[in-house]
């Protein structure tokens, strides 16, 4: 997704969203491809797994009991 389309779905501006998203990628959780003038913002799992799996774990097992 774009990050206007990605701002389009919560209560903050554009620069706001776009901010965060950086911040997010220079961590390795979001990928970046240029599309013309767009930036295509895709989650990266792998590294998101690698990163928070064992907290992200924690929830789908207590979803469970």
């Amino acid at each position: 997704m774009t990050s206007r389309e990605i701002a389009a779905r919560f209560d903050c501006s554009w620069a706001s969203t776009s901010r965060h998203l950086r911040i997010l990628k220079d961590a390795g959780l979001v990928k970046v491809e240029l599309d013309g003038r767009e930036h295509i913002y895709r989650l990266d799992n792998e590294r998101l797994l690698s990163v928070a799996g064992a907290w992200i774990q924690r929830f789908a097992q207590e979803g469970s009991v």
